[in-house]
């Protein structure tokens, strides 16, 4: 089975072929169109803009993507089983454009359409080229969400926490922007601190949010705030820029890794799961990897790092386990929703 996948939920135009066989996921064609180098001067994602540079960029990069993938885009319809699309979250005019094309092309081809949430697209990143045992507990860190979710099955989830703020990657995005880094911030702030040496002698410290609450639910907005005043009362904050970032960075690494094991002491789950757009930091990866390797009967899976930022292969590889229970959406009924709830 062929799915081809459509991702544009946010700045990034994305299409993917894959190919499925029972648990097995064969990428065929991984195509990502950013628009980061266009944002970068606004400080952050315009939607307008990024809707026009969709509405630009979305057949370019389906095209390039079944012809990646050994296909003639004339003759898809022959190969193509089934069309998964982000429906959701994320920004209302950018999800118009993926959702309607997808649309369109279903109904040109006459193949079924699958929605597919962008979160349980993240965390299904970790499903391709991979075996996973179930029960998994998934943290999944993005700029818009910090989620952790037990998942059971395929088909069976309950979502155990979740931030009530500021996302992870949001954090990130505002810590950049006070200190004038620019934007994204994750990378910014991680190169920064990874410029930063002197851990022993460190003085500058921040909270870790809900860290030691009793429920799994997160917060960065204080951790922001913290910030915010450390460096109005430090007139010489300029000099001291790596070891700022490297205490912010921390704080958020130090709150998310303690949450997720504490998740796991009661649920004991047979893998842990790292997904979305932050789990590209290498240090958080580093750091998550090396706690979990101290948990016994318990496997550690995160995505090839080409697949933690947003792009179509996730969303393919989730569509394709919904395609395999026939959960398909018949194109009238297909339609975009900002602010879907998780369905896997």
């Amino acid at each position: 089975m062929k799915i081809l996948g459509i991702e544009t939920s946010c700045d990034e135009t994305a299409a993917s072929v894959i190919q499925g066989d029972r648990e097995k996921i064969k990428v065929l064609s991984n195509i990502i169109s950013s628009q980061i180098n266009i944002h970068k001067k606004y400080g952050g994602v315009v939607p307008e803009v990024a809707a026009r540079e969709h509405i630009l960029n979305i057949i370019p990069v389906i095209n390039k993507s079944l012809i990646k993938a050994g296909i003639e885009p004339k003759n898809a319809h022959k190969e193509i089983s089934a069309i998964a699309v982000t429906c959701g979250p994320g920004l209302m005019s950018s999800l118009i454009i993926g959702v309607e094309t997808a649309k369109s092309l279903g109904y040109i081809w006459k193949v079924p359409i699958i929605t597919t949430n962008h979160i349980m697209g993240h965390i299904y990143a970790n499903f391709i080229d991979d075996d996973i045992e179930f029960p998994a507990l998934i943290l999944t860190v993005s700029g818009g969400h910090t989620i952790l979710i037990l998942m059971q099955s395929h088909k069976k989830y309950k979502i155990i926490g979740e931030t009530r703020d500021d996302a992870a990657g949001e954090a990130f995005d505002k810590a950049s922007k006070m200190m004038n880094l620019g934007y994204p911030g994750g990378p910014i702030i991680s190169e920064y601190a990874n410029k930063f040496k002197d851990i022993k002698n460190k003085k500058i410290k921040f909270p870790r949010p809900m860290i030691d609450s009793k429920n799994y639910d997160f917060s960065f907005s204080g951790l922001k705030t913290a910030l915010l005043y450390a460096l109005k009362e430090d007139k010489n904050w300029q000099k001291k820029i790596p070891e700022y970032a490297y205490e912010f960075q921390q704080a958020i690494i130090d709150v998310l890794i303690k949450k997720t094991i504490k998740a796991n002491n009661k649920y004991t789950v047979k893998t842990i799961m790292l997904a979305g757009g932050v789990s590209a930091n290498k240090e958080l990866r580093k750091q998550f990897k090396n706690a979990i390797k101290k948990i016994k009967n318990v496997e550690f899976k995160m995505p090839d790092l080409k697949y933690t930022t947003d792009n179509a292969t996730m969303i393919a590889t989730a569509g394709y386990f919904k395609a395999q229970r026939k959960e398909f959406t018949l194109w009238k009924k297909l339609k975009a929703d900002c602010n879907c709830q998780i369905d896997i």
